[in-house]
Formats: structure tokens, sequence, C-alpha cells
């Protein structure tokens, strides 16, 4: 329903409005997304508790502010609903705005960083074909404890890091998962558990819930327990469907993921049906990212063009059809252009691994003579901006041609530096993926030539 002047707006269920001190202005935080407000919308969102009608909130703000238009508020609000952020539904809550924090260090530099990817552990229950974990799993069991975590949660929060992604393998198998949690709420970071969920009882995702999670993304491999469990390699499927009863039960917001590829990428809408059972607030359909264990069966898991095309078909169909936001992230190999990898090299993103290495993406540590810098012994600060891991590759300046002079360098940047290595060898070169690059051919053979086998389970020892 469109908001109007009597409406009573407030955040929907995952949503959360914070002061960011390190960049002197709010930010709406949600699932997978920042929002950075200028100080009017600030003023709107803040007064959102569900209680004032958005005639109520023109007038504080016109006792406030001089020059406030009724027009304007509805404009903003009504923007904000359509993205899924704001409403007058029984999940809106009130907006609590939080005061500037102590503590902060206001950058002097630029870029500044968004999003931190923790993988806490690389262990993990399941055995899945498209698993795009590091192949050398020995060299990660000493993973870092409680307190280095908490210490480079803080140094990222002061770096700017407003979105929290704790990630594996399997987070559920860290004892101290609900303390990582609520240390970072505490800090001010967004939290997203992205977890296949198995090794969460209900307890402990009440727990995580109480710790301060702000949302839960629950990976599955299939419509159906069969075929999913297949590709996880145990049975899996039923568990995940008790785990996504907890959540719900927990309030929180939940976002269902699934990996795309030859065996399931046919199933969209039975997928989104299932999500829409579960009561998903967001549904992830995500293609194959072929890096790690998948690179290993990409014969197995490359879909068709047919598939794919259809693929596109199910899920605007599927965005017609239920309440929930869908995000489609399309197969790299039939794009005719990259992705913006991590929006940039050393942009906007940066993973710290178990063992403590920081990289500026998953699977930086596949190229060679890249100097990979870690928290163990150096602050995160110095590596985000002076390491030579994230300023290799950082900006526009050392793309190539025809890249250099492309419009899109700004918007793509060259694409994925390590698909680039692992096609053709050389990670400086424009990613094969664009259908401009001199190395396209590798992709193409990729699509057609590739003869589909049986996919080989990702082993944990």
């Amino acid at each position: 329903m469109s908001v109007t002047a009597g409406s009573r707006p407030g955040l929907r269920r995952g949503v959360r409005l914070e002061f960011d001190a390190v960049r002197g202005r709010s930010a709406l935080l949600f699932p997978e997304g920042v929002l950075l407000l200028n100080e009017t919308a600030a003023a709107v969102l803040s007064r959102c508790d569900t209680r004032r009608s958005v005639a109520d909130i023109v007038d504080d703000l016109a006792a406030e502010y001089a020059g406030v238009e009724a027009g304007s508020v509805l404009r903003t609000l009504a923007d904000l609903e359509q993205r899924g952020l704001v409403g007058e539904t029984p999940d809106a809550r009130p907006a609590r705005f939080s005061p500037p924090r102590p503590g902060v260090v206001v950058p002097r530099r630029s870029p500044v960083p968004l999003g931190l990817l923790a993988e806490l552990t690389y262990r993990c229950p399941l055995q899945c074909t498209y698993c795009a974990n590091p192949l050398n799993l020995a060299d990660y069991q000493d993973e870092l404890d409680t307190a280095a975590w908490l210490d480079v949660f803080a140094q990222a929060r002061s770096l700017g890091v407003l979105q929290l992604h704790l990630s594996g393998g399997e987070p559920g198998l860290r004892r101290d998962l609900a303390a990582l949690v609520a240390a970072a709420n505490r800090l001010g970071l967004y939290t997203n558990l992205v977890t296949s969920g198995i090794s969460l009882t209900a307890a402990r995702i009440a727990g995580l819930a109480d710790a301060g999670l702000d949302h839960f993304q629950l990976s599955l491999q299939d419509a159906e327990a069969a075929p999913a469990d297949r590709v996880a390699g145990r049975a899996a499927h039923d568990r995940k469907l008790v785990v996504a009863e907890a959540v719900r039960a927990a309030g929180l917001p939940l976002t269902i993921n699934v990996v795309l590829h030859r065996a399931n990428v046919e199933h969209v809408p039975a997928i989104a049906e299932l999500a829409d059972r579960l009561g998903a607030d967001r549904l992830e359909l995500a293609h194959t990212q072929f890096y790690g264990w998948a690179l290993r069966n990409r014969a197995a898991l490359m879909p068709t063009r047919a598939q794919v095309d259809q693929a596109a078909r199910d899920v605007a169909e599927v965005r017609q059809r239920y309440g929930f936001e869908v995000v489609h992230v399309a197969a790299d190999y039939y794009d005719p252009r990259p992705k913006p990898c991590n929006y940039g090299w050393g942009a906007r993103q940066l993973t710290v691994t178990p063992n403590g290495h920081v990289l500026p993406c998953l699977a930086a540590e596949t190229l060679p003579g890249l100097e990979i810098p870690s928290v163990r012994t150096d602050p995160l600060a110095a590596i985000w901006y002076e390491s030579p891991a994230f300023r290799k590759f950082r900006g526009t300046e050392w793309l190539p041609e025809p890249c250099g002079g492309c419009a899109l360098k700004e918007i793509d940047f060259g694409g994925c530096r390590c698909q680039a290595y692992q096609l053709t060898g050389d990670a400086t070169v424009t990613d094969p993926v664009c259908d401009l690059s001199e190395h396209h051919d590798l992709v193409l053979a990729g699509t057609t030539e590739l003869v589909p086998e049986p996919a080989v389970p990702r082993r944990m020892r």
C-alpha cells in the first residue's frame, strides 16, 4: 500500500537506522545493504515510530526546520517503501536512532570500506559440490580466537565498516558465535549470519537474536530433499526447514539463499514456492561462482544457455508472484560484461579468513605473487590503505586496453582479477567474461565445449 499523509510508517523487519560517526552521517542498514542518508532523510526516518502519521512527521519537522514540504516527505517515504525499507505493516518497527558512538576515528582518506566478510571457520559438515572456499583447508586450521575477532571488528568499525557478514565454512560451529554477534552489535555493526543452519538449535538461534543478530541467511541446495541432499553430501534439507521455522520464531528476518547450477537451475519456481512457505523476507538466487571446489566441478555445474535464459524468465515471474524481495545474480559466463567484483578491488569490501589473512576478495589468495597481509601482524587500517595486496588493482589507472579506454571502466573496473587469472594465467588482463576481451573465446569454450560429468563432493580433509 502506498504511503499517504495518514500512514503511520515504521522500519521493516531487519532495517536499522544508525549514525555513522566515521562518515559523519546517518545510514540505513538492511540485509545485504547500506543506504547513506542526507540530513533530511535521516530526520524523516528518525520520526518513523509507527505512532506518528506522515502529517504528524511533517508538522514535527516544520517546527525544527524551515521550508519543510509535505510532498517532499511523502516522496522520500514512498521511495523507501518501494525499496521495502519502510512501511505500514504488522512487521513495521519504530525507528530507534542510535546516537554517535565514542572512540571512532574519522578517516583522513578514501576509500572508506562498507563491508567486512568474516570467515570465522572453514570447517563445515556439508560437502557441497559448488563450494568456493580455498582448496588448501589445512592452511586455515589455526583460527583466530574470540579476542582476536573482537579486535578485528573494532578496527573494522573504526575504518568505516557498517555491514558485517559472518560466514565460513559453517560459522555455527564456533561456540563463541553469540558473543561475537553481541560485540559487533555494541559496535554498531549490522550483522548478517550466512549459514547452512544445521549446526544451530532453536535455543542457539533465539540466543543469537537476543545477542542482536540483524539478519539470518540460510543456504538451501534445492526445493526438495533428495536433490538437495545429493549436492550437500548428507541428509540436511529437512533439518534446514526446521531451522527456518526457528529463525522466524525468533523474529529474525530470513533470506533463503540458493546457488544455481545445471542440476537445479530449472527449479526456480519450486524454490520460490518453498521460500514463500518458509516465510522468507528475501530470496537470493546466485549462479555458481567458479572458484575453489566449484572450479574443480565446473563441467558438472555449468548450465546451458537455454537453462540460463529460462531461469531469467522464471525469476521475472517469481518477482511478480510473491511479496518478498528476489535477488538474482546472473551467470558470469553468459553475460557480455563482467560484474563489478566487490565494486572495485579494495574499494568497498574486505575479507578476513579464519587464520587472519586479509583479502580484497575471497579468492585473492589464488593470485601468484600477491603479498597476503595478516591481522596477526598489522593493523587493519594499514592493510586497507597501504598494503601492496590492496593497492595492486585499486582504482582504474592500472587497467589495460580495452578497459583503459572503456566508458564502463568506472562501473565494472575490468571485472574479476581472480577469474582473469584462472582462465588466462594473467591477473592483469581484461576479465575474459567481457566480449571485448581477446580471451573471450575461453569463456565461450567453457559454455559450449565442456562435457558434463558427475560432480565430486567437497572433502573437508
